[in-house]
């Protein structure tokens, strides 16, 4: 069988005549299924006025606390047509003077009307957008440092590794191949912690403006990392977005890595850490001895 369908108005038309033949209203509003709070306010409704009370009401609230008169909204517009360059506190000081009899709205109030009119033009934000620094060539070990993270990778074990590495841009030697579990700036603080201690501190590091050397958010995109490294006398050198070869000489070292160490998921994992070792040795095998450089 179809559905019995029942409208509001014709609900509300039996309960209110209902009441009027005599019945009591806890009772009456259990059998409608409404609490007695809401069957008196229907009542009194139909008491004082009439059958258009049982209508749905809008819920439009009386008051809107940013909801000027008419009178008072169409003045604030004339006087912006009249002077287009005038902004809310002009305005606002202009109708003070002139009608001093009624309350000014405040100055949000009167922006408001203008920008819901379409009378207010919206500056862009003007977001930092990087662009990279000159390469200043080192011609002393640690007179340069490069930093990048090789990707990610998937071990045999099913997990993901983030290596950094660290270069020395002189004499292409190898500081740092760390295996790290993501890119997480804490994770890259210890990294980098390490690796001053053992071979001093740079002159400049270069690196990408990807996380966590530098941040698109920040001012003048510099991350928690790239201060702490201000704060350490080093100067910061950062490549073009988008073109890697300006830090060659450490991609150049990435794609060996690749090569020699890197293998599918099934690879025996003893046998990749292998073959990271050989590659790491390979590239600190430098003509420039280790005290040369920590010099």
């Amino acid at each position: 069988m179809p559905w019995k369908e029942c409208k509001p108005m014709d609900e509300r038309l039996r309960f209110i005549a209902r009441l009027l033949e005599g019945e009591k209203m806890a009772p009456l509003c259990r059998e409608f299924g409404i609490s007695r709070v809401t069957g008196y306010k229907l009542f009194n409704r139909y008491k004082d006025c009439g059958l258009d009370a049982l209508n749905d009401c809008s819920r439009r609230p009386y008051r809107q606390s940013n909801k000027l008169p008419f009178q008072v909204e169409r003045t604030i517009l004339g006087i912006k047509r009249k002077h287009p360059s005038w902004g809310a506190p002009k305005i606002r000081d202009k109708l003070v003077r002139a009608y001093p009899m009624i309350k000014p709205p405040a100055i949000s109030t009167i922006h408001a009307v203008l920008d819901r009119n379409g009378l207010v033009k919206r500056r862009k934000r003007r977001r930092y957008k990087a662009e990279g620094t000159v390469l200043v060539a080192a011609h002393d070990p640690n007179g340069l440092w490069c930093a990048d993270y090789k990707g990610e990778f998937m071990l045999g074990n099913k997990q993901y590794c983030y290596p950094l590495t660290i270069t020395d841009y002189r004499s292409r030697y190898l500081l740092t191949c760390e295996g790290l579990t993501s890119t997480r700036t804490d994770f890259a603080f210890s990294v980098f912690e390490r690796a001053f201690k053992d071979f001093g501190l740079p002159v400049a590091i270069r690196t990408d403006n990807g996380v966590p050397f530098a941040s698109g958010n920040a001012l003048f995109g510099l991350s928690k990392l790239s201060v702490w490294w201000l704060r350490l006398g080093i100067q910061i050198q950062r490549i073009k977005p988008g073109h890697p070869e300006q830090n060659g000489r450490h991609e150049s070292m990435h794609l060996t890595l690749k090569k020699e160490a890197t293998k599918p998921a099934s690879f025996n994992l003893l046998q990749q850490h292998q073959r990271l070792d050989q590659i790491i040795e390979v590239y600190k095998y430098v003509p420039y001895c280790l005290t040369s450089l920590c010099g």
